[in-house]
């Protein structure tokens, strides 16, 4: 099909849905453009830094998106085509490559009109197809609670994605930026979930290839889309003395250029205030109001040579006095995602704090387009070899893949890369005894160091020196320790024990993949006996439940690639064989499905009514345990079931019936004979819920201590009218607070609000319910 054929294919069969009537009453952006105004201006940008004034393949894109989206609106009224164009001048920004932008203007067009991506790759080549191929498969990556499984395996294809060629990457955060840009047209619950999609997922990427020209802006719009109220007010506090700070700032701008051109030093000197997201994060992880933070203000000083840095740092500290402890050497030791530069925080004239950044002009342009560095005014990337400053910024990338083969469960994975996502974390730089540097999550200890070294090291470590005096292994390591591992040939492995104290993503997907291995074989033994057992108490074996398309159906719904890591989930806990039992009960009841006659119905409903279940009536709510009559029915206290958790009966001597929840700890370590007796069971409460009873709960919360924690721990429960029963309070010597805390709720949701109300707090680092 040639080009002119697709143009007029895409007009007879434009398959994205038109906006009704009313969509389009809605007003259009006050800085409104034409396509052909906003072209104009991607080709001013590209001709300012591409030294080929051949712009051919960028014109040929443009026309083919603009025919094929011709038809199309988005929500805010304007043609379509507005939003492609808009990404290529996002990527134009960043300096990249012609085939960049080329295929940021048809990103959209496989996906939304009868553009195939043979026809992509005849018109524009190889190079495009494949860019506009791996975006148009990450698609929309589902941020929903209950959909766990989906978004993990979105990231899976998106770092698979990235893998096969980063601008992929760099094409999909322009689309994120500029979506964001325009988010206040969508609905509030979808400007909600777009938000706090940017800030979990693609604001941490940008930060992570060390783009920051793009990060920033995302951080901001997410917050000013999450927390509006927190936005408004960093707003009106920053802008409330604007004059005087913007004077403050262009005074020592003039009096640091001016000491330089005196010391024979040339560059470039600036001021600003900082982001607003920057400001919020110090705000939250350093508990400070906006008038203690001492970097809200930043000077920055881009020189030519790394020894002109740090002739400006002495003069610089020459001239103002340094605060202590708030000078950061990242030229030395660059960030994960290469970013250098030497920050120091300094006291002005009149006594105000603002810090300053020294750098070259190639730290500044790897500061503000990061990985996307490698393509300026690149020609033709394929077989192109990868420099080292690329290389090292990919590190991540092939840690992530390499997580992403070792697990097999799909929540794990989500859980390991989120946290290594997490935008609020800080790192703490420590030395091997070679010198060389491991960046390490802060509060790390030895156990993280060890496995950031090698798998190998970490399993066989037995102890650990630092600055040559021997540490616990719960050791928080501190910027500048130097690190020995001692390691044993004898060692029997690491200790789950372990994985209550490591804080790198890295060591945790490590320790527990030795686990796995280890213990593979007995768990997957372990599992099939569980589910055996549980199957043949609900009257089935386990045989005629475990067709291949039935398991197929449970790995699909929990993440797992194949039937063995299911039985090993199973034997080691981390999946509830009731759970896939009732999964495999449910694909074989759809399967054998038969109509029943009138005669059958009958004498199903005389078979139920001659054994009726027991329905507990001791006023603790009603609990039907199947199969029993005369039996008295109590709540076990080891894990507190409440209405809502899957609960199971256990026959006790001379007590009548226990009910337990299905996790239990006792339950999950029962013998086989002891497993014998569990009945089934489930919960029959009152339909209004004012009247329903109240369940005992305990929980475990777990923060950094801080004045007025116990204050807004407390004021989470007096807000919902619940009553702390007990609270038992410990401290470490690390500061890490421990609180037990025992209240009363109705069911699992009202306590899921509780625990999601409190893990908000700031300084809390996890919330958990005791599981016996």
């Amino acid at each position: 099909m040639a080009a002119q054929n697709i143009h007029e294919e895409a007009k007879k069969a434009n398959k994205k849905v038109l906006l009704t009537e009313a969509d389009q009453e809605l007003p259009k952006p006050d800085n409104f453009s034409t396509p052909e105004e906003l072209y104009a201006e991607l080709e001013r940008t590209v001709l300012k830094y591409h030294p080929s004034g051949d712009l051919t393949l960028i014109r040929k894109a443009y026309e083919l998106a603009r025919d094929v989206h011709k038809d199309q609106k988005r929500k805010s009224g304007e043609p379509y085509v507005i939003h492609p164009i808009c990404v290529a001048i996002i990527l134009a920004d960043l300096e990249l490559d012609k085939e960049t932008i080329a295929a940021g203007l048809l990103h959209d067009v496989v996906e939304d009109t009868p553009v195939t991506n043979e026809d992509v790759r005849r018109e524009f080549g190889g190079e495009v197809e494949l860019i506009v191929d791996g975006v148009t498969k990450l698609g929309q990556i589902g941020y929903k609670a209950d959909k766990i499984e989906t978004q993990a395996e979105n990231l899976r294809k998106m770092f698979l994605a990235m893998a096969r060629d980063i601008r992929v990457i760099l094409v999909k955060l322009a689309d994120r930026l500029h979506n964001m840009r325009t988010l206040q047209y969508m609905r509030p619950e979808k400007q909600q979930e777009k938000a706090r999609e940017t800030m979990d997922i693609y604001s941490p990427l940008a930060q992570r290839l060390g783009i920051s020209k793009i990060k920033t802006e995302l951080d901001d719009l997410a917050l000013m889309y999450l927390k509006p109220e927190v936005y408004d007010n960093l707003v009106r506090q920053v802008d409330a003395r604007k004059e005087q700070r913007e004077a403050f700032v262009e005074g020592i701008v003039k009096e640091v250029r001016s000491n330089l051109e005196k010391s024979g030093i040339s560059g470039e000197v600036n001021g600003r205030v900082k982001h607003f997201f920057s400001i919020y994060k110090k705000m939250v992880t350093q508990d400070k109001s906006i008038d203690q933070i001492y970097d809200l203000f930043a000077v920055r000083i881009i020189v030519n040579s790394v020894q002109d840095c740090y002739a400006s740092l002495g003069i610089i500290h020459e001239m103002y006095k340094p605060v202590p402890g708030r000078f950061k050497d990242y030229i030395a030791m660059p960030k994960q995602n290469m970013y250098q530069s030497l920050h120091t925080t300094l006291i002005g004239p009149s006594g105000t704090p603002f810090e300053i950044q020294i750098r070259t002009w190639e730290m500044h342009r790897t500061a503000e387009f990061g990985i996307a560095a490698h393509w300026k005014y690149k020609e033709a990337s394929y077989g192109r070899k990868v420099d080292d400053q690329e290389e090292a910024k990919l590190v991540w990338l092939r840690q992530i893949l390499e997580w992403q083969q070792d697990t097999s469960d799909n929540k794990e994975f989500l859980s390991i890369v989120k946290s290594d996502l997490d935008l609020f974390s800080e790192n703490v730089y420590c030395f091997s005894p070679a010198g060389d540097v491991k960046v390490l999550p802060f509060g790390s200890c030895p156990v993280d160091f060890a496995y950031s070294i090698h798998s190998a090291i970490g399993n066989k470590m037995i102890g650990a020196r630092v600055n040559g005096k021997l540490v616990p292994i719960e050791y928080r390591l501190r910027n500048g320790d130097r690190v020995e591992i001692l390691i044993s040939q004898n060692s029997k492995g690491p200790s789950r024990d372990w994985l209550n104290i490591v804080k790198s993503s890295q060591a945790r997907t490590k320790i527990n993949q030795w686990f796995r291995a280890e213990l593979k074989n007995e768990n997957i033994e372990r599992g099939k006996e569980l589910l055996t057992l549980s199957a043949r108490q609900k009257g089935y074996s386990l045989p005629e439940l475990t067709k291949t398309e039935y398991q197929e159906g449970v790995m699909q719904k929990y993440g797992f690639k194949d039937w063995e890591s299911v039985l090993a989930a199973v034997g080691h806990g981390g999946l509830k064989e009731n759970q896939v039992i009732n999964k495999l009960i449910d694909q074989h009841e759809k399967d054998n499905k038969k109509k029943e006659t009138d005669e059958e119905i009958l004498k199903a409903a005389q078979a139920a009514h001659d054994k009726l279940p027991l329905v507990s009536r001791s006023g603790r709510g009603g609990i039907i345990v199947k199969g029993i009559h005369d039996l008295a029915v109590h709540f076990a206290k080891c894990c507190s079931p409440i209405p809502g958790d899957e609960i199971v009966g256990y026959v006790t001597r001379g007590r009548g019936v226990t009910v337990h929840r299905t996790d239990c700890v006792n339950i999950m370590n029962m013998s086989e004979e002891e497993r014998e007796r569990l009945m089934e069971a489930e919960w029959q409460l009152p339909e209004d819920e004012k009247n329903a009873t109240a369940y005992a709960v305990e929980i475990s919360v777990y923060a950094d201590n801080r004045t007025g924690l116990l204050v807004d721990i407390s004021r989470t429960f007096s807000d919902r009218k619940i009553d702390i029963g007990n609270m038992n309070v410990r401290l470490s010597k690390q500061g890490t607070a421990t609180l037990e805390i025992s209240f009363s709720v109705h069911s699992v949701k009202e306590l899921e609000t509780v625990l999601g109300e409190l893990k908000k707090i700031n300084s809390i680092i996890d919330v958990t319910r005791k599981v016996g």
